[in-house]
C-alpha cells in the first residue's frame, strides 16, 4: 500500500526525475537515505517502471503527429499476433491500444512528414492481411503534453 509520502514521492519524480534524494528528502521533510529506501521499494514494487527522457519530435524532424485507427477484416490470435510484431517494428508507432469500439487497434504516430505517414498507412499498415481498412486523424496541435499520472 502507498502511504502519502509515497504519492508525493512518485508526483515528484513523475515531473523530475532527476531530483536527488537531497532535493526530495528537502520537499519530503524526510532524510536522503530514507527516500532513497522509499524510492528503491517503489522501483523494486514495479511502481516505477523506469526513467526516460522526453523528447521534442519537432526537432528531431517529426513534424507530423497522428493517430490511426486499425480495423481488421479477420479476429483471431493469429492474426492479432501477427499484427502486434508488425507495429512493434515500426519506431514511428510510438503507442498501440486494443479497443473496444468500431477500431480494433488505435496506433499513435510520429511521422517525418505528410508522406511517410501515407507510407506508413499504404504500404505497411493496408497490406498487412488482417487489416480491413484504416482512418487517420493528423494532430493540429496539442494542448496538453503526457502528463504524470494522478497519484
Amino acid at each position: 500500500m502507498l502511504d502519502s509520502i509515497d504519492t508525493r514521492l512518485l508526483a515528484a519524480l513523475q515531473k523530475n526525475a532527476h531530483l536527488t534524494a537531497q532535493e526530495l528528502s528537502d520537499m519530503l521533510h524526510l532524510s536522503a537515505s530514507q527516500v532513497g529506501r522509499r524510492r528503491q521499494r517503489l522501483e523494486a514494487d514495479g511502481y516505477i517502471e523506469g526513467y526516460v527522457a522526453r523528447l521534442d519530435a519537432k526537432r528531431l524532424g517529426l513534424s507530423v503527429q497522428g493517430f490511426v485507427q486499425v480495423h481488421l477484416a479477420v479476429h483471431g490470435p493469429e492474426h492479432a499476433n501477427s499484427f502486434a510484431r508488425l507495429i512493434d517494428t515500426r519506431r514511428e508507432v510510438t503507442s498501440a491500444w486494443t479497443m473496444t469500439g468500431d477500431a480494433d487497434y488505435l496506433l499513435r504516430v510520429y511521422c517525418a512528414d505528410l508522406a511517410a505517414l501515407n507510407t506508413l498507412i499504404h504500404e505497411v499498415l493496408l497490406p498487412h492481411p488482417a487489416v480491413a481498412r484504416v482512418q487517420s486523424q493528423i494532430v493540429m496541435d496539442q494542448l496538453k503534453r503526457d502528463g504524470p499520472l494522478p497519484t
